[in-house]
């Protein structure tokens, strides 16, 4: 199981405290120091960076130095940027990288080596099912009792799965809903609406703690957390980036979106969903997709939108998501597991309690 990183771990053979962190896109920033009587001390700042003025590294060095142990990643960059000389130039890194650096030195924050990750692989579950499982295996992850996890969804019901925070009555058309036999379903996180046949579209969910995006803000967290999928995509072929915040596109158009939830308890969702071979004419008969959705997406039409991962790569629905379990194992050592009977139960209560109920389903009307 993850251990508690909310205390600082002391080295018991006197070497300092070290941290490192790559910045995603960037260069890697590593900090090494000391904690005395509660405080940083000797500080030293490097990495792959470029920094101009030279000098520049000795004020962030100065600023680190007896800042408090307990010190919040915003504090620390705070304190890096206000050391830094007006013309100061940063390349490849931030204040805030070297305070994410920081906080990992004091095992406050966590990089993706420090956790044992587990995958599941995708299985047949009703569409509200699954959507309660990202509520019950985040919970389950935030308290300890589970591993970090990365889990893929199937589904055999065609479905329309809304955002927290959007209305029913806006999102979806009752009619194309009837007409279909579309089942709609509310999720814990925000985003828009993602329609699901059985085979159209790839669907995950990671599960990890708060502390692998701990001072990493909540805009870069999106490409920090998908870092694996893009190079799985460029594995097959395909050069995906970002579009803040949470589209993911080729140069041809979008594939997929993400969203993400936290928890009180530390956990946190994050999960995407990519076409793979998406039918865009019953698409927009099922959902609203207004003007002014598209206004800011450089295109006119809701079909053009839809840029499926089948035309791009040729490949089974199956080769592309074991293309990506292979790219998440190779870099983060992930074991298999599945969802445990417990796990799949408490999940089935929280369907007849929650997530099936007209209540939750309409609590945006």
């Amino acid at each position: 199981m993850t251990s508690d990183s909310s205390a600082p771990l002391r080295p018991d053979d006197g070497t300092r405290l070290h941290g490192e962190y790559k910045v995603p896109g960037g260069k890697l920033v590593v900090v090494d120091l000391d904690v005395v009587d509660g405080h940083l001390a000797g500080v030293s700042v490097s990495g792959d960076f470029f920094l101009e003025p030279d000098e520049a590294l000795l004020d962030i060095n100065r600023a680190l130095t007896g800042l408090p142990e307990s010190a919040a990643a915003a504090d620390i960059s705070a304190a890096v940027t206000a050391a830094l000389p007006a013309d100061a130039v940063l390349f490849g890194f931030s204040a805030d990288a070297v305070a994410v650096a920081v906080r990992r030195a004091l095992s406050r924050a966590s990089g993706w080596a420090d956790h044992q990750w587990e995958i599941i692989p995708p299985s047949v579950l009703p569409t509200h099912v699954n959507v309660a499982l990202d509520e019950v295996l985040t919970e389950e992850v935030g308290s300890g009792r589970r591993n970090p996890t990365l889990r893929f969804w199937d589904w055999e019901e065609p479905s329309v799965v809304i955002g927290s925070f959007q209305s029913v009555r806006n999102e979806v058309d009752p009619d194309g809903v009837s007409r279909h036999g579309i089942t709609v379903v509310r999720r814990i996180s925000g985003g828009g609406a993602m329609f699901m046949e059985a085979g159209n579209c790839i669907t995950y969910s990671l599960y990890l703690p708060q502390t692998l995006v701990d001072g990493i803000s909540f805009a870069d967290s999106y490409a920090f957390l998908d870092a694996w999928v893009m190079a799985a995509l460029e594995k097959l072929g395909i050069k995906a980036f970002y579009v803040p915040l949470n589209d993911i596109v080729t140069d041809q158009g979008k594939i997929g979106g993400a969203a993400q939830k936290r928890l009180a308890n530390g956990g946190m969702l994050h999960h995407v969903t990519m076409s793979y071979d998406i039918d865009a004419d019953k698409m927009v008969d099922v959902l609203r997709i207004g003007k002014e959705k598209l206004s800011d997406k450089g295109t006119r039409s809701a079909k053009k939108r839809v840029d499926p991962l089948r035309r791009h790569t040729g490949l089974a629905r199956t080769e592309i998501i074991a293309a990506m379990q292979e790219v998440f194992v190779e870099r983060y050592g992930a074991v298999e597991s599945s969802v445990s009977e417990a796990e799949l139960a408490i999940a089935k209560e929280r369907v007849a309690a929650k997530f099936g109920t007209e209540e939750w389903l309409n609590r945006v009307p």
